[in-house]
């Protein structure tokens, strides 16, 4: 199975679970602290004047009998002036932001709870002592290898002296192409292997721009925000993994490193242009991929990477002549931002860098690549740059929910059997079932009902959502990984479990395509829709209070759980996965006119979040055409859900709810009430500044709190349930509500 996805060079693999590189779809992105502790509205939820409510914030994992926690609530908050702070504010007052931390909310909740599950899995493999070269002996000596902290200090750099010399032996552009194809080493390319997005009975493997080794290429072309503070901090950085690697003037050659990844940069596409799936979609031959060199031997790394017979690549940031700008209707605004030259951009680099930046850009790199499996300076180095300075986190996660990771991310589907036998029972599933049936029911009923859209168009969008296939709780199958051998080397066991990892994703070329392959683990706290497989994934961990309680009241699953079914539906329609078709091929389904239409709510979309703010007195806002797939997703998902919300107090099925299908009020709230605090209460979150600042940058997921106050005041359901009028903070006039599905 593909558990594979690159991280930031030329196929330096995660050797676990991850989400599909052509998916960009997933719930939340946990890896980045996504938040926010202001906003537009005054969104610090204890700048309001009187007493917070006091309760104990920490670890909260109650939600009442029907699902919802009350005591979390600070109804000081009007919910038509700031709804996240209405539901969450007492929680958001007292809780306490964990030292090792940069945001917590529920899903963070959920993740420590897998954690600890994981953790009790994996000791008690280790505790039988089974035979190393059994599953169970793998997943207990890796661990144990990577819990041996001392043992790593005490062996130093010597694990990775072969690589080092390696990189200093590069004595022209060949030997460094070789470089660039070999596993462990840094490269300002990418890619991977997915199925192609336009003959989806093949895989292909996919080419990008990669290799910076700050999170955004404007973070070295802007001084905007905390750019330069960053650009020091990381030159700070560069200079210790070169010292480390016995430089004799490491500031000097980290310079140099900083200048060239500032070039890498430039040729770098804006993230916000590159979400286009019609403009990243290029698929070219060898001899024109060969072309696009420039002189750079590009064979070598093809030959390392086991891809010298591969027919044809996608290559992804490939710029546009100007009949495809004129097709794709670019304007010069986005064709400035993708002038750069993208991969062809980089290629030049790679031929007129000098050899010895590339060096010290490949041996810094590596250093920080594997940090975790070094010597402790390097690893705390690491920690101090990346946790500390750019997220803000005071203080490094305990070694052993570091190792609980490392197993996931190299062993993960061994656990990740145990968990779901474990933790998943089989009524869970089955209510799941229902549920993604009622929000499929409840789509295709606003399918219906939409007025924007030609009843040609609805056709096509009827069957893309028959063909939608969920998956719900765990894979059908999992990797046993017998090709895998662990020692009890720390290093030497994540340089295998990446082997490992490449070697069963190369595998897949020219292979049938694997139906049941899944991009997360069990133990996941997490959700994804994949485009070009039209299907939607739900871990067994986010099946659980607050998104999902089989015990709940119904309006408390539908609000949580169901939009986040919802999401990833809605995933399927957004202005890009939207141009996949049923059988997930990239093609253009609709009529000229349906999508202008759609196009004009998407673009009014955009512009409310633009409006959202939240740092820097105003000055550091949303990217709201970064964030539309997931905002969108956000209004379609509880859209769909109160529509199969309603759909379950409908007794007769004739659509209109009579007297006695109301939903009784539970705590003083009616149905809809409950469903609306449902979704914010599942959003519920705090986050520390620096964490809020790379989300920002990053995207494409808005910080929770414009995740419940930016998509609740777009729903009339949601003033009348809470009678909000003109003068609260959240109010939009009816004509500025936006409803895509």
């Amino acid at each position: 199975m593909n558990k594979v996805m690159v991280i930031g060079s030329f196929l330096i693999l995660l050797a676990g679970c991850a989400k599909p590189p052509e998916n960009p779809n997933i719930l939340d992105d946990q890896t980045t602290a996504a938040g926010d502790q202001g906003s537009s509205y005054g969104g610090d939820c204890a700048g309001m004047t009187g007493t917070a409510p006091v309760i104990d914030a920490e670890n909260r994992d109650q939600w009442g009998a029907a699902g919802l926690d009350l005591e979390a609530m600070d109804t000081r908050f009007d919910a038509g002036d700031d709804f996240f702070c209405f539901v969450n504010g007492a929680w958001y007052v007292n809780f306490s932001m964990p030292e090792d931390k940069t945001r917590y909310g529920s899903f963070t909740l959920l993740a420590d709870k897998s954690e600890a599950r994981v953790k009790k899995i994996i000791e008690e493999l280790a505790i039988r002592a089974p035979d190393p070269d059994t599953l169970e002996g793998k997943v207990a000596a890796f661990y144990s290898a990577y819990l041996d902290s001392d043992g790593i200090d005490k062996r130093g750099l010597a694990p990775a002296q072969s690589y080092l010399q390696q990189i200093q032996q590069i004595k022209n552009r060949t030997d460094l192409a070789e470089a660039f194809g070999t596993l462990g080493f840094a490269s300002p390319l990418g890619g991977w292997v997915d199925i192609d997005s336009k003959d989806t009975e093949n895989y292909i493997f996919y080419i990008t721009q990669s290799g910076l080794g700050l999170p955004d290429r404007d973070i070295y072309l802007s001084d905007d925000g905390e750019n330069k503070a960053t650009r020091a901090g990381y030159l700070k950085y560069l200079t210790v993994l070169l010292a480390a690697a016995d430089y004799a003037e490491p500031a000097v050659v980290a310079a140099r490193v900083l200048a060239l990844e500032t070039d890498i940069a430039r040729a770098h596409w804006d993230r916000a242009v590159g979400r286009n799936r019609n403009l990243t979609y290029n698929k070219i031959t060898l001899d024109k991929l060969l072309e696009l060199g420039e002189g750079f031997p590009i064979e070598p790394m093809l030959q390392k990477l086991q891809l010298a017979e591969q027919a044809e690549f996608v290559v992804r940031e490939l710029n546009p002549n100007s009949a495809k700008i004129a097709e794709l209707g670019l304007d010069e605004d986005q064709v400035e931002k993708i002038s750069g030259g993208g991969v062809s951009g980089i290629l030049s680099l790679m031929v007129s860098a000098d050899l010895a930046d590339w060096q010290a850009y490949l041996t810094a790199h590596f250093l920080s690549d594997h940090a975790a499996v070094l010597p402790k300076a390097i690893d705390h180095a690491s920690f101090e740059f990346y946790a500390k300075q750019l997220r803000g986190q005071e203080q490094q996660r305990p070694r052993w929910k570091r190792a609980v990771s490392a197993v996931e991310s190299s062993l993960g589907e061994a656990v990740g059997s145990i968990y779901a036998a474990r933790y998943f029972p089989p009524e869970n599933k089955r209510a799941m079932d229902a549920l993604v049936k009622n929000l499929r029911l409840a789509m295709a009923d606003n399918l219906d009902e939409l007025a924007w859209m030609s009843d040609a168009t609805k056709v096509a969008a009827r069957d893309k959502l028959k063909k939608f296939t969920p998956k719900i709780g765990y894979a059908e199958k999992f990797a046993t990984y017998e090709s895998l051998t662990v020692g009890s080397h720390a290093f030497e066991n994540t340089m295998a479990a990446n082997r490992w990892a490449y070697d069963d994703m190369i595998g897949q070329l020219g292979q049938p395509i694997d139906r049941t392959e899944w991009f997360m683990l069990p133990q996941t706290v997490n959700a994804y829709y994949s485009p070009n497989r039209n299907e939607i994934v739900f871990p067994a961990a986010i099946l659980q209070p607050p998104f999902f309680n089989i015990a709940a009241d119904p309006a408390i699953n539908y609000g949580a759980i169901g939009a986040v079914i919802g999401h990833e539906l809605g995933h399927g329609f957004d202005d890009q996965g939207s141009k996949s078709d049923g059988d997930g091929v990239l093609r253009n389904w609709w009529s000229d006119a349906d999508r202008q239409a759609f196009e004009d709510k998407t673009d009014a979309l955009v512009g409310q979040y633009d409006a959202f703010c939240p740092l820097d007195g105003g000055d550091t806002c949303i990217n709201g055409r970064l964030g539309l797939g997931e905002n969108s997703g956000d209004l379609g998902g509880l859209s769909m859900a109160l529509k199969a919300y309603k759909m379950s107090l409908d007794g007769n099925g004739d659509g209109r709810i009579s007297a006695d299908e109301q939903a009784p009020v539970i705590g003083g709230y009616t149905g809809e009430q409950r469903f609306f605090m449902a979704w914010a209460q599942a959003w519920r979150s705090k986050y520390r500044e620096q964490a809020l600042r790379q989300q920002l940058i990053r995207g494409p997921h808005s910080p929770p709190y414009y995740r419940v106050n930016g998509v609740v005041r777009n729903f009339d359901e949601w003033y009348e349930a809470f009678d909000v009028d003109a003068e609260s903070a959240l109010y939009l006039p009816p004509s500025e509500r936006i409803r895509i599905w």
